[in-house]
């Protein structure tokens, strides 16, 4: 009886110690099949874009149709258009990258940049509304 309670004994550690190394390997084996997704759809990150591009051109149509110089909204354009399209985002992406290799962190690229653009469309909002 000695022997059979012995054995009894054993076979729940050792049944308990290979379910703990079958999670560990299907946890494994999980992350490295699926890779880290972003929170923000790609959909919505593009729609942004357009937004925000639709928000910096919208301005210059009522210039010209007011009479503006053609040549002084063309260069007003130049330097607005690729600052919100493209200087905002471009700066939240970079500083995403900078903080994942100084603190470690994992911040994915789409939602930097869907944040950038987000971030662009409320600056050009707040901007016509002061302006308005």
């Amino acid at each position: 009886m000695d022997t059979n309670n012995s054995s009894r004994s054993t076979e729940p550690s050792v049944q308990a110690s290979s379910h703990e190394t079958l999670n560990q390997q299907a946890k494994q084996s999980l992350e490295s099949e699926t890779p880290q997704r972003s929170l923000v759809p790609r959909g919505i990150t593009i729609g942004l874009a357009m937004f925000a591009l639709v928000l910096s051109l919208a301005g210059y149509g009522f210039r010209l149709m007011v009479g503006d110089d053609v040549e002084t909204v063309l260069r007003h354009a130049a330097v607005i258009v690729p600052a919100f399209m493209l200087g905002i985002p471009l700066f939240f992406w970079v500083g995403s990258r900078i903080l994942n290799k100084v603190k470690g962190l994992h911040i994915e690229s789409w939602n930097a940049i869907s944040l950038g653009y987000l971030t662009s469309c409320i600056s050009m909002l707040w901007l016509m509304g002061t302006y308005s």
